[in-house]
């Protein structure tokens, strides 16, 4: 997780504490992306609560603040253990050894996640991948 994203958390968990971060992300240096999550589902409000709370960094950023979609991004560990049995893609930061060849990128169903790593059954087998090497993740539309 980003220092940014942990500011933002932090920061939503005093005014906002209902809503989860579910990523933080800036893309081209420019535009911060924020995905936002709440048990009772994402409305319009709710990112026009979270836009004004992050309004300081709009200076720096533009800020689009959205819900997850049905790609939604899987950034911790109990991200993770709540969609076991699902389907998900996981980038890799380096190539792993799977099969024949090391992989970055992998498809497959969730099987298991502690605090260390995922356990993703793919195409080259069941791999388990640290945390710390997951570039990005997100869950595949069934």
């Amino acid at each position: 997780m980003t220092p940014l994203q942990t500011d933002i958390e932090r920061r939503l968990a005093v005014s906002q504490p209902d809503i989860e971060v579910l990523l933080a992300e800036v893309l081209g240096g420019r535009c911060l992306r924020v995905f936002i999550d709440h048990p009772d589902g994402v409305t319009l409000a709710m990112c026009e609560r979270v836009t004004a709370e992050l309004g300081d960094l709009r200076e720096r950023y533009s800020l689009e603040v959205s819900s997850p979609g049905s790609e939604r991004p899987l950034t911790k560990p109990a991200h993770f253990r709540r969609f076991v049995g699902r389907r998900a893609r996981v980038r890799a930061r380096h190539p792993l050894p799977v099969g024949e060849r090391p992989t970055q990128s992998f498809t497959g169903e969730l099987v298991g996640a502690s605090e260390e790593e995922v356990t993703l059954a793919a195409d080259g087998g069941v791999i388990a991948i640290p945390y710390s090497e997951i570039r990005r993740s997100t869950l595949i539309e069934e």
